[in-house]
């Protein structure tokens, strides 16, 4: 998928960093790790000190990126569900190669991340 940021890099690696890049991308990843549709305020809801404006735009320049899927559902009160796509899935593979190699890093203490433990819903290690 071609980032929306694209034409400016030159090195797969910038781009991969570009789409990621935000304060909050990498929590909504986790918030998405199961592979299973979640809504906004569930979202919303685990990462309490984003504000709404910002969260919606790093949800939206997620999806411009091909990183997530967007689904809205006609119904009364409205739905809204996001998931990762394809590309999004890859990433988050790549991220747990990241967990992976964090665990050898001298004075990183990994026993105290109770974070990257949700990146392990959908990929088993």
């Amino acid at each position: 998928m071609e980032s929306k940021n694209a034409k400016e890099w030159k090195c797969p690696v910038e781009v991969i960093l570009a789409m990621v890049s935000g304060k909050w991308k990498i929590m909504i990843f986790r918030e998405l790790a199961s592979g299973k549709p979640v809504r906004y305020n569930q979202i919303s809801d685990n990462i309490p000190h984003v504000s709404a404006k910002v969260l919606t735009q790093q949800l939206r320049e997620m999806e411009a990126d091909g990183l997530l899927r967007r689904e809205i559902f006609q119904e009364i009160p409205p739905r809204v569900e996001y998931s990762l796509t394809e590309c999004g899935l890859g990433i988050l593979k790549a991220m747990m190669e990241l967990r992976k190699w964090g665990y050898g890093l001298k004075d990183v203490d990994m026993s105290k991340c109770e974070e990257c433990g949700a990146y392990r819903l959908y990929y088993d290690e």
